[in-house]
């Protein structure tokens, strides 16, 4: 049996009261403290993964360096902690039942009736182990909340589990919701009482409480939530609303977390080193400057799906004393029939980003975004889909191809200037270049890959002239290699190719900072280490602002 401890994190009442932040947190003190420690989602949806699903459904989907589609808690996980997980740190039900009915299917249980305990089960307990192997702590977030009928298996394996180990093993950590009834001005427990006996009644009993709430708790109420929940009257841990994410941590330990937990470990005294962490935190309640920036995007009815880039847009406003105001701007509301509107909507912003997505919808507006930050001298950055779109803008607008096109829009286009990496790999007769089949069919670049910078260019200037880079995709189209040439007699630079000759940055030569890339680099980018090109670009803008001003 492994050394590990576990803390097993649980929700109760509603959803998206922060199970994910209190986990990352609570990982992030643990590891400030010199411990080694890895965090696990379980996601109890029968999808095998969230890849498939619409961003407007699940929100983000992470990606990992491994090249695994998983939660958007896994990119909090990688941030707060700032270590890259694997594909290992996130599972779902459908991941579990399909490994057992291929077991099945094998003969592996020797003609056994399968179930749910204890096949299920054991599959389960088997995944959480694996992952706790050769760690100190294993933070273990289940989703979802108590009492939702596709968690049980989930809860049956974590009571095995803390039955299996030792006492000084396992912690049980409930993160719920203590409502305001704003009409009597009163905090509630009820709810709580109630989510904490339907977890003792299947057999779990946690041993801290994490109270999310809209104001402090007194210390009455406190005294009642430990003596209905059974806990210590030390481990009723507030939770209040912060300003930022990043403050959880620090107020965790100011609410004395780290005493419980080190109790029940049979630890010495808990000392996080967190220094650092509260400079940061500090710089971005309290910034000495700011910056707007333009996010033209078209699922801005869930900001979810853009996250590792709005917080990445905060780990480089914390690291530059600047706060970043994003201003958001549905594409599919620019329209080039009416200049007006253009200039009224981005005349006022200090750069302009335009991130990754999918499908035809909300392009034409991107495209003039574009076009506004090429001819304004704007500072801009494009993502992934926005990488190729400045790619077909120049080509209109500059080469003028009208006809110019990717493949993803227009199957039949006669300049594709953006194909299928299938594509290019026919072309090139080159099949060492390491892709995924989606389950819809497709075949996608998806984690990390290398990147060759060229000398002289703006982006290696960003990466601190580190000429090779490993960047994470998500992608199914590709930058048509043909047509390099053609751009850069007309200026735009090609500043990076893979080592496959695949195209993954662009820059416009005579412009103070145009840069595109195919890749993601909000997926690498962390409080403590904000990705470069995504920090290059905020201090343009910065710098832009700045000289504007004076």
């Amino acid at each position: 049996m492994h050394n590990t401890k576990y803390i097993f994190v649980t929700g109760g009442v509603l959803s998206s009261l922060g199970k994910g932040i209190s986990s990352s947190s609570i990982g992030t003190l643990l590891k400030q403290s010199g411990y080694k420690v890895a965090i696990l989602k379980i996601d109890p949806y029968i999808n095998v993964d969230p890849g498939t699903m619409s961003p407007l459904e699940h929100g983000e989907v992470f990606v990992t360096a491994d090249g695994a589609e998983t939660d958007l808690d896994i990119g909090h996980y990688e941030r707060f902690l700032n270590v890259n997980f694997t594909k290992q740190n996130n599972f779902t039900t459908g991941q579990v039942y399909l490994s057992v009915i291929e077991n099945e299917r094998q003969g592996n249980y020797l003609g056994k009736t399968i179930q749910i305990v204890p096949h299920i089960v054991d599959e389960i307990k088997k995944r959480i182990k694996s992952v706790g192997k050769n760690f100190d702590f294993l933070v273990v977030e289940l989703g979802g909340t108590i009492g939702d009928m596709e968690g049980l298996p989930f809860l049956e394996a974590m009571r095995q589990i803390k039955h299996e180990l030792p006492k000084s093993k396992v912690i049980s950590i409930h993160v719920t919701l203590i409502p305001l009834i704003k009409a009597a001005g009163e905090l509630k427990t009820k709810p709580t009482q109630h989510s904490v006996q339907e977890l003792r009644r299947i057999g779990i009993s946690p041993q801290i409480i994490v109270a999310r709430c809209e104001k402090p708790l007194s210390k009455e109420l406190k005294k009642k939530l430990a003596l209905s929940c059974d806990v210590d009257d030390d481990s009723v841990i507030e939770a209040v609303d912060a300003q930022s994410i990043y403050q959880c941590p620090l107020n965790f330990l100011k609410e004395g977390i780290l005493t419980p937990i080190a109790r029940r470990f049979e630890l010495q005294e808990l000392r996080p080193q967190m220094q650092d962490w509260d400079a940061l935190v500090k710089k971005i309640i309290l910034p000495k400057d700011e910056v707007t920036i333009a996010f033209v995007g078209k699922y801005l009815s869930l900001k979810e799906s853009y996250k590792s880039l709005t917080e990445a847009l905060i780990h480089v406003g914390a690291n530059l004393d600047a706060r970043v105001n994003i201003k958001w701007i549905d594409s599919q509301n620019l329209d080039s029939s009416n200049p007006k509107i253009i200039d009224d909507t981005l005349g006022d912003v200090d750069g302009i980003l335009i991130p990754g997505g999918f499908g035809e919808r909300g392009i034409e507006g991107k495209m003039i975004a574009i076009t506004y930050a090429r001819e304004h001298n704007i500072p801009f950055l494009g993502i992934c889909l926005g990488m190729q779109l400045s790619i077909i803008e120049f080509a209109h607008n500059v080469l003028h191809i009208k006809e110019a096109n990717s493949s993803e829009f227009d199957p039949n286009t006669p300049y594709p200037f953006i194909y299928l990496i299938e594509d290019f790999i026919d072309q090139q007769g080159n099949n060492q270049i390491r892709t995924y089949k989606s389950p819809m069919g497709g075949t996608m670049r998806l984690g990390e890959y290398e990147c060759i910078l060229a000398k002289g260019t703006k982006i290696l200037k960003a990466y601190n002239d580190q000429s090779l880079i490993k960047e994470r995709h998500r992608h199914r189209y590709e930058a048509n290699p043909k047509y390099k040439a053609m751009l850069e007699e007309y200026g735009l630079l090609i500043s990076g190719e893979s080592k496959n000759g695949l195209i993954e940055t662009i820059e416009l030569q005579d412009h103070p900072f145009f840069v595109g890339v195919q890749f993601h680099p909000e997926f690498t980018s962390r409080l403590q280490a904000p990705n470069p090109i995504i920090l290059e670009f905020v201090k343009q803008s910065l710098e832009s602002k700045n000289k504007t001003s004076k």
